[in-house]
């Protein structure tokens, strides 16, 4: 067992925000989440939105007066970044840079451009991390509800001597206090957030759904059948580990099913895709994923897209959206 620091709501006391002003750059995922949670917390939040965008008016709609990156840093003393990775770097340096002033905390809710030095604040304010473990939107919806999601808590800098617990307060005042804050470094965080993101969560999950879901249909499956036992099912599943781990999953399943799972799991992850795992945790940690990302931003996102649009399009997809539309209670979500 490690030696892991995780803090709760009595270690947490909102009192190093408390008469502070929160400015919040972005209000997209976890913009808006963070926004609301530290208003309803009893914070006082300002909210930085480009105007005419979805999320300005969305802003407006949650009662909010967005303005600009500029006017709110100028009156903060926690600046929390919620933008996309891509773009925190030229909005810092246009326009939080110039108008930072010593004493005020730089607050990130993922590590990224810290780590990479993409971003490089001066040595006078604090530099923080409040990670949440899970989408801005389960981030409000958990707090609504009296729960919260858990999160990690790193400082990189601290310039006041009051970094961490002004962190703490930040999570307590989104719930995650109410869930666990654990400690974690701007490295580990970035680093481990990527490789779970691309090897299991995102990029690994998505490979074998749908490498499984062809290799069904290949051998003359019903696509319907397939879209059903190798993604809709996935949901079932997964609750079942959020909720007691592999143990409570295997205990839940029929013993036909455990047994294939432990015998035949393995023959899916091999020595080489292990292997391959390690090469992808030697790109994060070496830098060169986020390389090829900014430059694959810098030049138009076309490969991005071509993906992306490949998988929008596929068989699966189509199936999927035609089989949702057949489950109202789903509350689907579809992108055009």
């Amino acid at each position: 067992m490690s030696n892991a620091v995780i803090h709760y709501e009595k270690d947490a006391p909102l009192t190093a925000l408390q008469g502070k002003t929160i400015a919040v750059i972005g209000y997209g995922s976890q913009g808006h989440a963070h926004s609301l949670n530290l208003r309803d917390s009893g914070l006082k939040v300002v909210v930085a939105e480009l105007k005419g965008t979805d999320n300005y008016q969305l802003a407006l709609k949650h009662k909010f007066k967005p303005t600009t990156a500029p006017q709110v840093v100028k009156v903060a003393d926690l600046i929390i970044v919620t933008c996309p990775d891509e773009i925190q770097a030229p909005i810092y340096q246009k326009e939080i840079a110039p108008n930072l002033k010593p004493g005020q905390t730089l607050g990130f809710c993922h590590g990224f451009n810290i780590h990479f030095k993409y971003i490089d604040p001066p040595d006078d304010v604090n530099v923080i991390m409040i990670a949440p473990k899970g989408p801005g939107h389960l981030v409000r919806s958990e707090y609504e509800k009296g729960g919260g999601v858990p999160c990690l808590v790193a400082v990189h800098q601290d310039a006041t001597g009051t970094a961490k617990p002004i962190a703490l307060a930040w999570a307590h005042g989104i719930g995650g206090a109410r869930a666990g804050i654990l400690e974690t470094t701007f490295k580990e965080e970035t680093e481990t957030d990527l490789f779970g993101e691309q090897v299991v969560l995102c990029g690994g999950l998505t490979a074998l759904i749908k490498a499984g879901f062809q290799t069904l249909v290949h051998a003359g499956y019903q696509p319907e059948v397939a879209y059903f036992e190798c993604l809709h099912e996935v949901k079932l599943i997964v609750d079942l580990m959020y909720q007691g781990g592999l143990s409570y999953m295997r205990y839940s399943i029929s013993n036909t099913a455990e047994f294939g799972d432990l015998t035949r799991g393995p023959r899916i992850i091999t020595d080489a895709t292990r292997k391959e795992m390690k090469k992808i945790l030697d790109e994060i940690c070496s830098g060169r994923f986020a390389q090829e990302w900014m430059h694959e931003v810098k030049t138009g996102k076309k490969n991005f897209n071509a993906l992306y649009q490949l998988d929008h399009d596929s068989l699966i997809e189509q199936v999927g959206r035609k089989l949702r539309k057949m489950m109202p209670w789903i509350d689907q979500k579809e992108v055009p």
